[in-house]
């Protein structure tokens, strides 16, 4: 009786627990897509942008330069000063994806002594805090409420170390999506590489553009605009990331929960037939036994009628 109950309490647990997987599927696939759709609604404004800059660069003269795209060849490799902005989740349940980009994230700056990190999402902080990488920021809040402001404070944040020359790199590193899996990545956000392979690419123009005010006053204007929207972007992407990644694990865990229950359920039910079975055996010895012992009595009332005859 024991063995049945024991079965049945796991049983309930297990169905307890697959209500809550199963809300925090449903909740993460709402979240997923709400995600998905705030980062369609903001790419094509950014797509143009970075398009107006691409036109602004291609137009400058040979001998321009901008602190935002030049590299600072004057600083020897093993003396760059990095800054690593690294965006994990605020909360686990989500497989593998908070372990790959910190991962990525440790590797990156034990390779860089001359390094600053920046944390976003509260996973990401507890680990660090207990290794002996320092962090120089957390922007809390800002994994799971990804928004353009949060965006923007963090590039002004950057732009501003930058332009006071206390790092000479920024790199951001996230997750994006790729299909139905969540690579871990990293981008270089400062100096501009991504805009000047562009150009490259692009080639000269067929005709020229009259800039006003100024080239340098319109792209001091509209790259940290441009930074932000990408920021923006990598911390869209990687809640997105992080709740398919929730979405698999939850429904790993309802698979494996399913599993489970019926292994259990086989288990209850053959438990349930043996008990059945040694009860139906204990009723039918215990019928049995009745059955001798009455024909037993019969015997002895028989006997003793025949020798009171005699």
């Amino acid at each position: 009786m024991s063995a049945i109950r024991e079965i049945k309490d796991r049983m309930t647990g297990i169905q307890s627990t697959m209500k809550i997987t199963k809300a925090m599927y449903m909740i993460s696939s709402t979240k997923m897509n709400a995600a998905k759709q705030s980062l369609m609604n903001t790419e094509p404004y950014f797509y143009n942008l970075r398009k107006v800059i691409l036109t602004i660069m291609r137009s400058l003269p040979d001998e321009f330069t901008h602190p935002f795209l030049d590299d600072r060849e004057y600083v020897e490799d093993e003396n760059e000063r990095k800054a690593f902005i690294c965006v994990t989740g605020d909360k686990g349940l989500a497989g593998a994806y908070n372990h790959n980009v910190i991962k990525m994230a440790e590797q990156m700056v034990r390779d860089n002594s001359l390094h600053t990190l920046y944390m976003i999402g509260e996973v990401g902080r507890q680990y660090f805090l207990r290794t002996d990488i320092p962090i120089e920021e957390s922007f809390l809040y800002t994994a799971q409420k990804p928004t353009l402001q949060k965006a923007r404070s963090i590039a002004s944040k950057m732009l501003d170390l930058f332009e006071r020359k206390k790092v000479d790199e920024v790199y951001i590193l996230y997750t994006r999506m790729e299909g139905n899996q969540f690579i871990p990545d990293i981008e270089q956000l400062l100096p501009f590489h991504r805009l000047n392979r562009a150009v490259e690419v692009a080639g000269e123009m067929s005709f020229n553009y009259q800039l006003e005010p100024s080239p340098k006053q319109l792209l001091d204007t509209v790259i940290p605009d441009y930074l932000a929207g990408y920021i923006y972007s990598a911390l869209v992407e990687s809640y997105a990331s992080e709740n398919y990644a929730r979405m698999q694990a939850m429904d790993s865990a309802n698979k494996n929960g399913e599993e489970l229950l019926s292994d259990l359920s086989l288990q209850y039910n053959r438990q349930r037939q043996a008990k059945i079975t040694q009860e139906i055996t204990e009723v039918a010895a215990g019928a049995k036994a009745r059955k001798q012992q009455l024909e037993r009595k019969a015997k002895q009332e028989e006997r003793r009628r025949e020798s009171a005859c005699n």
